[in-house]
């Protein structure tokens, strides 16, 4: 645990020189310094299992690892050892390697609703192929993404609906529409008003809260009866729900899905999957117009492929998803418990899927705030807890859990105080933590 005034001066020194040469100061805008309070935003030097230790040589429990991607604990020695094996052997070639095949295979056994696997490396770019494939089959130019679901890629066709949107034009806009996650008679309304336009339907299929009962289901039936193609973005849900996602958990098949963070421990690699009729427009086994549907250079880097395979060895062998369900749920009560004991229950709330808590801040109005998010992680990394959420990894021990508990208690002692007195400015330390979607910096 850190002291009560601790100071991060050599990642404030980092975080300048990130800010000279990087725009925004890092490559994820999820990761910038501005989701931090101000001057304590750790720039990391290493990580194993469930710690990291920064550039100033504090060390932290960390959660939501890699923005969920590092499932499994830092420096995993099964998927490091199986990475290691493959760059000694070289890892790209002009031709594809066996590994490509033998990771398709694993990943198909895997995820058992899909018949064509196609890999890369980032999430947006196999949103977007799945999109244009989408386009491409169906001859149609909308896209209805959920509506409450915060990310689906870079690309134009979602961002130009976020505050970001800058540099997109509006003819581009007004092509993506949106619907409400859980509301089936508003997506009909949706596909009637743009009948035989609509190219797709893409969403999460779960998020903070569970499918309503017949959600899924009907969303298939919609689009059957609609004509356009269903897309699960399994980023998330892939691994953390079940080894097959949401859709091998709640039994819906998609006509697309597409994974990617925990599918390789923190190395670069995602997927693009679906129905072979749909994905075979993408190769070179068919008579129709050729679809460009996913074409990297580093697409199918050896040692990428090779931690995924072990990841997913990893998670059938050892019951990964489970252990994660189990330590979620620890980790849910007892923050609950500690909240409630402190007297902010209503204002310090854990919400989602064991597997992929989150937390809310409210303030004394019951409504989110910023400035008390800033008060509760200020408290959190003075005890040696990075937590932008409660996403926890399979390398947390109990005792990982206990202290994070210990911390949240700590914290929610000050969150009191601010309530008491309606006003955390006294707490904050600086300029709030700001969302990551916003127009102005």
């Amino acid at each position: 645990m850190q002291s009560e005034d601790f100071q991060l001066p050599r990642s404030r020194a980092a975080n300048e020189r990130l800010h000279a040469l990087i725009p925004g100061g890092a490559h994820t805008y999820a990761k910038g310094d501005d989701q931090y309070p101000e001057d304590l935003a750790p720039v990391i030097s290493h990580g194993r299992g469930a710690h990291v230790w920064d550039v100033d040589g504090n060390r932290y429990i960390e959660y939501g690892s890699g923005l969920r991607s590092v499932s499994l604990g830092h420096a995993h020695p099964r998927v490091t050892e199986a990475v290691r094996r493959e760059i000694d052997r070289g890892s790209n070639f002009v031709r594809p390697s066996l590994v490509e095949v033998e990771a398709a295979e694993r990943f198909l056994a895997t995820v058992p609703t899909a018949e064509m696997v196609k890999f890369a490396k980032n999430g947006s770019d196999a949103t977007t192929a799945a999109v244009r494939l989408a386009r491409a089959a169906t001859g149609r130019p909308r896209v209805a993404l959920c509506a409450d679901h915060p990310f689906f890629s870079t690309d134009d066709w979602f961002i130009g609906t976020t505050p970001m949107s800058a540099g997109i034009p509006a003819t581009t806009n007004e092509l993506t529409v949106a619907f409400p996650y859980g509301d089936l008679a508003a997506t009909e309304e949706l596909l009637t008003r743009y009948r035989d336009e609509i190219a797709c339907l893409i969403l999460e299929p779960a998020t903070h809260t569970e499918p309503p009962p017949g959600y899924l289901a009907g969303l298939r039936e919609l689009a059957d009866r609609h004509g356009c193609v269903l897309i699960f973005d399994e980023m998330i849900t892939g691994f953390r729900w079940s080894e097959a996602g949401a859709q091998g958990l709640y039994g819906v098949v998609p006509d697309l899905s597409t994974f990617g963070k925990a599918l390789g421990n923190g190395f670069a690699v995602s997927a693009l999957a679906g129905r072979r009729a749909l994905m075979e427009r993408g190769g070179l086994r068919h008579s129709g117009d050729r679809v460009f549907l996913l074409s990297t250079t580093h697409g199918a880097e050896t040692h990428s492929l090779a931690a995924a395979m072990a990841v997913q060895s990893v998670y059938t062998e050892e019951g990964v998803t489970a252990r994660l369900h189990a330590l979620g749920e620890r980790l849910a009560a007892g923050v609950r418990d500690a909240a409630a004991g402190m007297g902010v229950g209503e204002h310090v709330v854990v919400r989602g899927r064991a597997s992929n808590l989150v937390f809310a801040t409210l303030d004394e109005n019951g409504q989110p705030s910023q400035e008390y998010r800033t008060l509760f992680l200020r408290r959190l990394l003075a005890g040696g807890v990075l937590a932008p959420s409660f996403v926890v990894s399979s390398a947390l021990s109990e005792a990982d859990i206990d202290h994070t508990v210990d911390v949240v208690a700590q914290a929610c002692a000050v969150y009191r105080k601010a309530l008491d007195a309606a006003d955390p400015s006294p707490w904050v330390g600086g300029r709030p933590v700001k969302p990551v979607f916003r127009r102005l910096v």
